[in-house]
């Protein structure tokens, strides 16, 4: 595939999340939008179009074993080497590590890797084991630590207060993660799909119909939301620049190198899991550090961040996939 094509294929990425920055930075549409739109793509969208492609997908083909190994591998790896990073430039609270741990090796998938594959490869349904990985283990990993984390007088002063034990707020964070709608809805899809449950086709047409405004409102969404914030390239600092730069750049290719080389992973699945490992931070990062309280600047700052360095990359990527 040519450049010409290439930016073809993303012309419908770059129209919605263009448009939404130039509404929102000219307050046309104010930002603050960006939630509900958000909301929308997240908790109904998105899991439409997920439990419909799922449902009538071949799930042999769909979990391809090695290439997930592949890329679990990849993730610890990952996190082994952002660990060790952090730890070397001081970071020593738990929760801090954990912080960036997210940052460097979980992926936005809901909002940015979900229309990117509609748009490029027409489904995107190779993203939903991967998610689940992340949502299953990864995410439980950083809420684990997270809430362990906390400060030991928070916990008694929760307690004294007639507030929740730390026990009850890991459990009521675990299953809070775990029952979200994307999760939900991919193992709905899985569960009928084995199952061999018929769907009334009229049912499976609604959700396509929804599933379909997945990509645009998603996109538009995230536009909006990083116009209203604005990008402050200048007081960018070298942490923030590491820690980008193996999101965009080290862990798509150490995703290839450990895939590809380790685990003997080839053709479209080398390509999707190359592609999603290369997507940006996921605006959760954002909502970890408010609710914890660590971090929130440097968060907002790698999602803001990391979201133009991957979408600027973007065609480099597709390019290599196509060739």
């Amino acid at each position: 595939m040519g450049s010409v094509a290439t930016l073809e294929k993303l012309l419908p990425v770059l129209l919605a999340f263009g448009c939404g920055a130039v509404l929102a930075k000219r307050k046309v549409v104010p930002a603050e939008a960006s939630k509900a739109f958000a909301d929308y793509a997240f908790l109904f969208a998105v899991p439409c179009y997920l439990f419909g492609n799922i449902y009538a997908s071949d799930l042999g083909a769909l979990f391809n074993w090695r290439a997930l190994s592949g890329y679990a591998a990849t993730a610890a790896l990952a996190v082994l080497l952002v660990g060790l990073a952090a730890r070397a430039r001081g970071v020593r609270e738990p929760r801090g590590v954990a912080l960036r741990i997210m940052a460097g090796v979980q992926v936005n998938t809901a909002y940015f890797a979900v229309p990117v594959f509609i748009t490029v490869f027409g489904d995107a349904a190779p993203i939903f084991p991967v998610l689940l990985f992340q949502v299953c283990v990864l995410s439980l990993v950083v809420i684990s630590v997270m809430e362990l984390g906390r400060a030991d007088d928070e916990v008694e002063g929760g307690a004294a207060g007639g507030g929740t034990s730390r026990p009850v707020r890991l459990a009521r964070a675990v299953v809070a993660s775990l029952t979200t709608p994307l999760v939900l809805a991919c193992n709905a899809g899985i569960l009928l799909n084995l199952l061999a449950l018929p769907v009334p086709k009229v049912v499976l047409d609604g959700f396509a119909f929804v599933g379909d405004s997945a990509s645009p409102v998603a996109l538009f969404a995230l536009g909006l939301h990083l116009g209203g914030l604005g990008l402050d390239v200048r007081g960018t600092t070298r942490e923030e620049i590491a820690l980008i730069a193996f999101k965009c750049l080290a862990f798509p290719l150490l995703a290839w190198g450990v895939c590809g080389g380790l685990f003997g992973v080839t053709g479209d699945w080398l390509k999707y899991l190359v592609l999603i490992a290369a997507m940006p931070t996921p605006q959760n990062l954002f909502i970890f550090a408010q609710r914890y309280d660590v971090g929130v600047d440097l968060s907002a700052a790698l999602v803001i961040k990391s979201s133009v360095a991957a979408l600027l990359l973007l065609p480099l990527w597709i390019q290599w996939a196509a060739a």
